[in-house]
C-alpha cells in the first residue's frame, strides 16, 4: 500500500469527526442505491471480522428498496452489514460502502440506527430531514447508546466513505476497531490526534460520528497488520475492484 494510501487511511477517521455540520462532500444527492450480489455483499460485510469470528456470525444485506434484511442467522452476539448510507454526512450517494460488525450492546442500539436510517432512506426522505430525524430520536430517547462497553469491527480490506485530502469520498484500506465511548472527548482521555501527524493517530484517539451518543475510540491497526490483511483478502480486494471500479484501492474520487 502507497505511503499516500496509508497517510489518508489513517486521518479519514479524524476527519469525519471534524468535518462541519451539514457539509455535503461531493454531493450527488438522490443517488439511487443499486443492490449488490448477496454472496460478494456477505463476503465484504463479514471481512470486517477477523476470520475466527466469521463462521457464527449474522450478517444482514440491503434492499435499497426497503432496507436491511436478515441473510444469515449467526449465533456469536456479532452481527455484520455494508453501510451505505451515513446520516451524518447530510447527502445521499451510491457509492458509499463501509462494512463493519458490531457486538450485541452495539447491534441493539448503533446499529438499529443504520437499519432505520436505510429504510427511511428507502421511503424517500430527504438528507437534511434524515439527519434532522435521527438527531430528534436521540433527543427523545428512541435511541440511545450502548448498555455496556463494547467493540465494533471495522478490520475490512477495503471500505469507501469521506477522507483526505479534500473532504471528498475515496477508497482506502483503513482496517481499526471501535470501542463505544459515549459522551466522551479526546480532552477526557488526552488524546492528541494531529491531522498534520498521522503518526499520531497510531494511537487511541475519539471520533464524534454525528452524535455524542454514538463516540467511539478509534484503535489504529499497524501497517504490518494492514498489510497481512491486503494479503489475507487478495481474492475479496480483487472482486470488488471488479464488480465496481469505485471500490478499486487505486479509484481515488
Amino acid at each position: 500500500m502507497s505511503s499516500r494510501l496509508m497517510v489518508a487511511a489513517l486521518t479519514l477517521a479524524v476527519l469525519r469527526a471534524v468535518a462541519l455540520p451539514g457539509h455535503a462532500p461531493n454531493s450527488s444527492n438522490n443517488a439511487a442505491i443499486e443492490p449488490m450480489p448477496e454472496q460478494l455483499e456477505t463476503r465484504w460485510a463479514l471481512s470486517a471480522l477477523p476470520p475466527a469470528l466469521r463462521d457464527k456470525a449474522t450478517v444482514l444485506v440491503l434492499d435499497p428498496a426497503k432496507g436491511y434484511r436478515l441473510a444469515r442467522q449467526g449465533t456469536n452476539g456479532l452481527t455484520c452489514l455494508v453501510e451505505r448510507t451515513a446520516w451524518e454526512m447530510v447527502d445521499f450517494r451510491n457509492d458509499i460502502y463501509i462494512p463493519l460488525c458490531y457486538d450485541a450492546a452495539g447491534a441493539k442500539t448503533l446499529m438499529r440506527v443504520k437499519m432505520d436510517v436505510a429504510a427511511l432512506r428507502a421511503q424517500g426522505i430527504r438528507p437534511e430531514a434524515l439527519k434532522a430525524e435521527i438527531e430528534r430520536r436521540y433527543q427523545k430517547k428512541v435511541y440511545g447508546a450502548p448498555e455496556r462497553p463494547g467493540v465494533s469491527y471495522m478490520t475490512a480490506p477495503v471500505f469507501r466513505a469521506v477522507g483526505p485530502p479534500d473532504l471528498k469520498v475515496h477508497t482506502m484500506a483503513m482496517p481499526h476497531l471501535m470501542f463505544y465511548a459515549p459522551f466522551v472527548t479526546n480532552a477526557d482521555i488526552a488524546a492528541a490526534p494531529d491531522l498534520a501527524d498521522p503518526s499520531s493517530l497510531m494511537y487511541p484517539f475519539i471520533d464524534r460520528q454525528g452524535i455524542d451518543q454514538q463516540s467511539v475510540m478509534i484503535q489504529m491497526l499497524g501497517r504490518a497488520e494492514t498489510a497481512a490483511i491486503l494479503t489475507r483478502e487478495k481474492t475479496l480486494v480483487d472482486d470488488l475492484c471488479a464488480y465496481r471500479s469505485v471500490l478499486c484501492l487505486q479509484h481515488n474520487r
